[in-house]
């Protein structure tokens, strides 16, 4: 029985261990905390704001973010009622628009997840719990996945809205089944690695975190009234939290650094420091602060100390340490926060586009702009990539030179 045991852990490692690895281009940079490692950007906007050498209008709608890989834009947008993969050079010039299949048309209709990139092949959810793997050279379908027919998923109001977690071979991605709920698949088949029933409730709307945790590595992610942790070798859930809100909505991926996970949810909830153990199977409650409850916006930490906004209205600071609020300000709307070369980008729900320094004694805007272009919220995350800012607003997306 041992022997089996130790056979089948061997076989998963192997199958983390992609060959001549390939590291993939993911949602909110290259370790989904909002960093982007850009360097030589401009510390002061022009008074007009950062010129727009290009924009497109007619992407159909959606809440996709912008990723960019190898000098080529990929991005997402309903037209009608069907989704549509589009890929753009840095010019904006289209190299293909790909129809995949229908879309989310409910309640804030339009395309969701952000794609991810890992060499010849894409990624990506519907709204509608579809999970496709495209090559990127063509954008052909190779594969898909039906998260609720063959994972027993459910779909949640306001439609999937997840990027794929890719690790090697495996792709992790969130159902939401009561015996599915966290499931791993093979990222070149979309055969079944592990599935784990993980605490039995519904997705809810958030991109698992993997990180490294003392040499191992561990998965967190919210479920419709917990955050979760697992082991990401076997799919084991090591640990839960409880972080319920009005509307189960818990989009923000956490944070890691040094042992502690931070979470942040909207409604009036706000985020909390959770303390790992050092072998990362149990985690305990170290602060909670409600005043920074961003539905959607996520935070960023830097130099110590965590930038963000909440449905307050109001743009906090709080010590990554201790959870004590160093400053609050309403001078922009709540919304979405990345950070790049020392800056902070805010990218407010009332289409504000501000270039503010981390500073925890105060909220110090130094440029603001207003996005004019695009339809509906202002709800995607933007994207730095060789010295372009790119926003998505609905229909439109825009591209700022920012070096």
């Amino acid at each position: 029985m041992i022997m089996k045991q130790l056979i089948a852990i061997i076989a998963i490692c192997t199958l983390l261990s992609d060959g001549f690895t390939q590291e993939p281009t993911i949602w909110r940079g290259p370790s989904r905390d909002g960093h982007y490692p850009e360097t030589g950007l401009l510390k002061q906007w022009p008074a007009g704001g950062p010129e727009i050498i290009w924009s497109l209008t007619d992407l159909g709608q959606g809440h996709s973010s912008a990723i960019v890989d190898q000098g080529f834009v990929y991005t997402t947008g309903m037209i009608s009622d069907m989704g549509y993969l589009f890929k753009l050079d840095q010019k904006g010039k289209l190299v293909y628009k790909i129809e995949y299949g229908p879309e989310f048309t409910e309640s804030f209709y339009g395309t969701r997840g952000t794609p991810t990139i890992v060499g010849d092949k894409i990624y990506l959810l519907s709204g509608l719990g579809k999970l496709y793997c495209f090559d990127n050279e063509t954008g052909d379908i190779l594969w898909t996945k039906d998260l609720f027919k063959d994972f027993d998923g459910s779909i949640i109001q306001w439609g999937m809205n997840e990027t794929p977690v890719v690790d090697g071979k495996v792709l992790y991605i969130t159902p939401g089944g009561k015996k599915n709920n966290l499931v791993a698949l093979n990222r070149h088949t979309g055969d079944l690695i592990w599935s784990s029933p993980g605490n039995g409730e519904l997705t809810a709307y958030c991109t698992p975190l993997l990180f490294e945790h003392n040499g191992r590595k561990l998965l967190a992610t919210h479920s419709e009234s917990h955050l979760m942790g697992f082991d990401a070798t076997t799919g084991k859930m090591l640990w839960k939290q409880h972080q319920p809100n009005e509307w189960s909505v818990h989009p923000n991926t956490p944070i890691y650094d040094e042992g502690g996970l931070f979470y942040l949810s909207g409604y009036g909830q706000g985020g909390g420091m959770l303390e790992l153990s050092p072998d990362g199977n149990s985690a305990k409650l170290k602060w909670k602060h409600k005043n920074m409850d961003s539905r959607m916006g996520a935070a960023v930490l830097v130099d110590g100390y965590i930038y963000g906004s909440g449905d307050s209205r109001v743009w906090s600071c709080l010590d990554w340490k201790t959870g004590e609020e160093k400053y609050t300000s309403q001078e922009i709307g709540h919304g979405v926060v990345i950070y790049a070369d020392g800056m902070l980008y805010c990218y407010s729900q009332r289409g504000e586009l501000a270039l503010v320094t981390p500073d925890p004694t105060g909220f110090k805007v130094v440029s603001k702009t207003k996005v004019a272009l695009g339809t509906e919220q202002h709800w995607a995350h933007p994207v730095i990539y060789d010295g372009i800012l790119y926003v998505r607003h609905g229909r439109a997306l825009i591209a700022y030179k920012v070096k």
